[in-house]
């Protein structure tokens, strides 16, 4: 009985061949998996489902899928398989969509929205011909498309990560000035922030059309770890043509420029670092957790962005639309592609979660202060009924810290104590007063590991990070830190890969 893996050795992947889809840079990838299958956890069992895998993907050039390719048994009808073909080019963001069952061949062209059967596979050029009809592509467009990837790491990027890098290309040479790019913490948006920037620097795109010289791009953010891991980890690659925009110093000859807004924004003492710099002195602007207050109309950080108008900007965030956030997709516009938690969830690139709800005596009851109590100052405490809202905010209460410290201790020895931990405090104070809670309850492992537990919060500096870094990496075979308390630091952008809570 005829099978599909018969109809591919015998008739498609010939057919292929003949269009000419396995010479040059064409090239044809069987059996490509495409998502990792979604992670499904049975109390403490956990398995995955199976992934997404198309029969064939077409590559126009190494890093540029075409169109896909989806076989049936030469018994069934070709017509069996278009629909998960067209299924799989809506998700890899392809135009072409085929299926065959090596009698015939059908094609939906996405583009016109037509179907039609075929008595070969188009080749190479033709394809690529109709792709840039339809989408207006001129041959500078298309020559930055087309440029290959930094493939230094050996890693690929993930089917959403490349549509996200070619549609930003894209809109960034035909002119588009305000780009929006929505993806979900943990879905690497600074690798596709770095292949972009790869692409359009190897091809030396610019502004101004200028092909003697390579782009001057400014990445932004508004924390220093959100600046440092990127240009010292990913973007390592660019080696010298990186520069760091800080302690009040300006160089002109670099491409590749990093900073916090705090480094260059205006402040009481300063009129502004960035005006050392002309308007169109920047090609790219880069802007990180852009939902971060960069873009609201009385910001400092938005005169930034408003002096280098002539530049185009990225703004890139986890965050969907929402009322607090509303001022960034107001200034760049809706998204060009956007990547939920919930696909990423789904596709098996992010892990399920499961909240933990932990209510105290006081969250489930209030709280009133005796006429003797004191705050951590010795200051008597203002009568009322205080709420989950206010604790750690309007009034600290050691004993409620306590419970919850008392309370994750006790999941963690039930579970893993070397289960690396990330604990979200209210302010620094409250991340301080955490810390020594769970360093007294876990003293067992503290006395082997002094680090085991340690604050990460703006107040460390230099230490705090350095303790970060070890808490991220994966590679080391440092016991510690394992469990950090923190405050805002951490909140977006952090790459910690073994984290459990």
């Amino acid at each position: 009985m005829p099978t599909e893996a018969d109809t591919c050795r015998t008739y498609i992947t010939p057919a292929l061949q003949a269009a000419g889809w396995e010479s040059g840079l064409h090239s044809v990838g069987e059996q490509r998996s495409f998502t990792d299958g979604r992670i499904v956890v049975h109390g403490n069992r956990v398995s995955r489902r199976p992934g997404k895998r198309a029969d064939y993907l077409l590559f126009y050039t190494r890093d540029f899928p075409i169109a896909v390719v989806e076989a049936k048994a030469e018994d069934k009808p070709a017509a069996d398989g278009l629909q998960q073909a067209k299924d799989y080019a809506d998700i890899l963001g392809l135009q072409f969509a085929y299926a065959g069952n090596g009698k015939e061949i059908i094609e939906f062209d996405r583009l016109t929205g037509l179907e039609c059967r075929l008595a070969a596979f188009p080749p190479p050029d033709e394809l690529w011909a109709r792709l840039r009809a339809g989408e207006k592509l001129n041959d500078d467009a298309a020559g930055h498309l087309l440029t290959p990837d930094n493939i230094s790491t050996g890693k690929e990027s993930r089917y959403y990560q490349r549509i996200a890098i070619d549609r930003a290309v894209l809109a960034i040479t035909q002119g588009k000035k305000r780009v929006l790019l929505t993806m979900a913490t943990g879905t690497g948006k600074t690798v596709v922030a770095f292949q972009i920037c790869w692409k359009l620097w190897s091809s030396r795109w610019n502004i101004k059309g200028d092909p003697a010289r390579k782009p001057r791009i400014l990445y932004l953010a508004d924390r220093t770890f959100l600046v440092d891991d990127p240009k010292d980890k990913t973007f390592a690659v660019f080696g010298d043509a990186r520069h760091k925009i800080e302690g009040g110093n300006v160089t002109h000859s670099r491409e590749l420029y990093f900073s916090t807004y705090q480094s260059i924004a205006k402040d009481a003492n300063r009129p502004g670092l960035y005006k050392e710099f002309a308007r169109d002195f920047f090609d790219l602007i880069i802007v990180d957790e852009c939902h971060r207050g960069s873009a609201g109309e009385n910001s400092n950080w938005r005169e930034i962005l408003e002096y280098f108008a002539p530049a185009c900007q990225l703004g890139l965030t986890a965050t969907p639309l929402r009322e607090e956030n509303r001022d960034s997709y107001l200034y760049f516009g809706n998204p060009i592609y956007q990547y939920s938690l919930r696909q990423g969830i789904e596709d098996g690139f992010l892990a399920p979660y499961r909240v933990h709800r932990i209510v105290t005596q006081w969250d489930a009851a209030g709280w009133r202060p005796s006429k003797d109590d004191l705050d951590r100052y010795g200051r008597e405490i203002p009568d009322g009924e205080y709420v989950t809202a206010d604790f750690e905010r309007r009034v600290a209460l050691r004993a409620r810290t306590q419970a919850v410290a008392a309370h994750l201790t006790d999941f963690l020895k039930k579970t893993k104590r070397f289960d690396k931990t990330i604990v979200f405090c209210v302010d620094q104070e409250h991340a301080a007063e955490m810390r020594a809670a769970l360093n007294n309850l876990n003293a067992d492992l503290v006395r082997q590991y002094p680090n085991y537990i340690c604050r990460v919060t703006a107040d460390e500096g230099d230490i705090g990070r350095g303790h970060m870094q070890k808490f991220q990496d994966v590679e080391t075979d440092a016991r510690s830190p394992f469990i950090l308390t923190t405050s805002q630091l951490l909140t977006t952008g952090l790459d910690a890969p073994p984290v459990a809570i």
